[in-house]
């Protein structure tokens, strides 16, 4: 059995003007294993997010269901941690209270003592040790998004939803986070479900890149798998031919095969 099945998800939106309902997207089914890592790559309004909300169960399908492990998704579960592109951090909060606070949720029979050293072991992971007594607001944004990534490994998820989590991140610090990405990756063993515009990030992160069709009634026209050894870097990826096979691919599809017909 997958891990994660999606079953023919349909989701219609209302229409404008009184036009009825708007069809996203229509019969999207995807399967994926344990530990495996996703990207799903489309243009905007393809419904991507709204996918992901759907895994998450932040929302809700006109049409078919989600199932994770062997249970159907109806809603938000600490089995599920969202990581967004806007932090989604508490500003009241230090670092500590924030990742403590998904900790405690996580766990209500653990001791003090012992959630305390769990979240530490996170903000040591994420390389904020010297900063987990401030808040948001005297972070930058790489930091911010350390602290988001923090607190979802620290729930150890069954599945983690990435929602173009570095997409206000610059250029540099981009790179940092995401090779800490899969460091924390690698160490949990997470399952994760990634929406990013960015072809690059998919193809260093990713053990698959499915790639959408336009909308309405977009559809996953393709799986493309990334076979390229691991563990892989920004620096060295690009010396691999097949990174350029697979990038010239993905490429082409977004500029001259998205918005034509799919036939799956």
């Amino acid at each position: 059995m997958p891990y994660l099945a999606v079953n023919n998800l349909t989701k219609n939106f209302p229409g404008g003007n009184g036009n009825g309902a708007q069809c996203i997207f229509k019969n999207i089914s995807l399967e994926m294993q344990k530990g495996e890592f996703i990207s799903i790559i489309g243009h905007s309004g393809c419904g991507k997010s709204t996918l992901l909300n759907i895994v998450a169960g932040l929302d809700t399908p006109s049409e078919g269901r989600v199932e994770l492990d062997g249970k159907v998704i109806t809603g938000p579960g600490l089995d599920r941690m969202v990581v967004f592109q806007n932090f989604a951090l508490m500003p009241w909060m230090t670092v500590f209270e924030n990742i403590r606070v998904a900790v405690t949720a996580a766990h209500k029979d653990w001791s003090v003592k012992k959630v305390d050293d769990w979240v530490q072991k996170y903000i040591n992971m994420v390389g904020l040790t010297y900063a987990e007594n401030k808040k948001p607001a005297a972070l930058s944004g790489g930091m911010r998004q350390r602290v988001g990534l923090a607190r979802a490994f620290s729930v150890e998820p069954k599945m983690l939803l990435l929602d173009e989590p570095f997409a206000q991140i610059d250029a540099l610090t981009r790179g940092t986070i995401q090779e800490e990405l899969v460091r924390m990756w690698n160490e949990t063993g997470s399952t994760v479900f990634m929406v990013t515009h960015d072809v690059d990030e998919a193809i260093l992160l990713s053990d698959r890149i499915l790639l959408m069709s336009a909308g309405p009634e977009a559809q996953i026209a393709e799986s493309v798998e990334v076979a390229i050894p691991r563990p892989r870097s920004r620096s060295t990826i690009i010396e691999q031919s097949s990174y350029y096979v697979i990038r010239n691919h993905i490429i082409r599809f977004l500029v001259e095969r998205a918005h034509k017909e799919v036939t799956v």
